[in-house]
């Protein structure tokens, strides 16, 4: 019979390290990961990770290396103890001795314009429509994309509300005309159904007081991939870099991108813009939002 773990008292060091991290404003999946790092340091030199050595930590990263763990999970190790040494027992000295592994990174997959077109066409249901090209249209992550409610929709400014985003910031994203009317279009259709409440979320999950998830919103993606014939493997991250790419080869600036795809900046008016171009939002002015001409292609 295997004992409940939960049920398991926790060690001083143990907690101090979770008060340092939740201090730090740690997300639940990170201080759980790193709490795993460091036990599992600890079970390989046999003894209370507190007494470690330079030569432990060597010994550590060798094994990792020899069993044939992958680099991104030693370096996640290393994040961990690196905070654990650090932070939690003051002592930087043996985080210095831990070393990050270098590996290649793979381009992500980019869909064509056509392949956006298809995979909207194929999707499911207008909700799951409208998510997907909230995801394309405006860049955002999919932990963002289910995260939207109603209010976050500035139809007046061309805007859409962001709230905590990734490392807990808020920003502004872009809203275009042609995805304002894909949003209203689930808007109707999820107010007949009674799906969409006031002030709820823009995306419901299985109930109204529920968001989607961002599994169920992966899962989405890729079974409208499936059936509407795309081979690349499609995520809703893919949508996030097909944004990006598709700007890109408009000669959009690479810093204007960037700052599209995380914060709100000052970009001043062009003379060309048109019903179809993209808002960045301005921090300098939000009150008065300029506006960079940006021609997105539109399915």
């Amino acid at each position: 019979m295997t004992s409940d773990t939960s049920l398991r008292p926790i060690s001083p060091m143990r907690a101090r390290m979770i008060e340092d991290m939740t201090m730090r404003g740690f997300k639940e999946d990170t201080r759980r990961d790193y709490v795993r790092h460091v036990r599992a340091f600890a079970a390989f030199i046999g003894r209370s990770p507190d007494t470690a050595t330079a030569e432990d930590l060597r010994l550590f990263q060798l094994h990792q290396t020899q069993s044939g763990i992958q680099p991104p999970s030693i370096n996640s190790a290393v994040s961990a103890l690196r905070f654990f040494f650090t932070v939690t027992l003051d002592r930087p000295d043996l985080a210095r001795r831990l070393t990050v592994v270098p590996y290649p990174r793979r381009i992500p997959a980019v869909l064509s314009v056509e392949e956006v077109t298809l995979l909207l066409r194929a999707a499911t249901a207008p909700k799951y429509k409208a998510a997907f090209a909230t995801a394309y249209g405006a860049g955002l992550r999919a932990s963002e994309v289910v995260a939207l409610k109603v209010g976050d929709i500035d139809s007046k400014r061309m805007l859409l509300r962001v709230e905590r985003g990734k490392g807990g910031k808020d920003r502004y994203a872009m809203l275009s005309p042609q995805l304002l009317e894909l949003l209203r279009v689930w808007w109707r259709e999820g107010r007949r159904r009674s799906l969409l409440l006031r002030g709820g979320w823009l995306f419901p999950g299985r109930t109204p007081v529920e968001p989607l998830s961002a599994r169920q919103f992966c899962r989405a993606v890729h079974a409208a991939a499936q059936a509407a014939g795309i081979k690349k493997r499609v995520s809703p991250h893919t949508l996030r870099h097909s944004f990006a790419t598709h700007l890109l080869e408009q000669d959009v600036d690479i810093r204007v991108i960037q700052t599209l795809l995380e914060a709100e900046t000052y970009c001043p008016p062009t003379p060309d813009r048109g019903a179809d171009l993209l808002p960045v939002p301005s921090s300098l002015r939000r009150d008065r939002v300029h506006c960079q001409a940006i021609r997105l292609p539109w399915c």
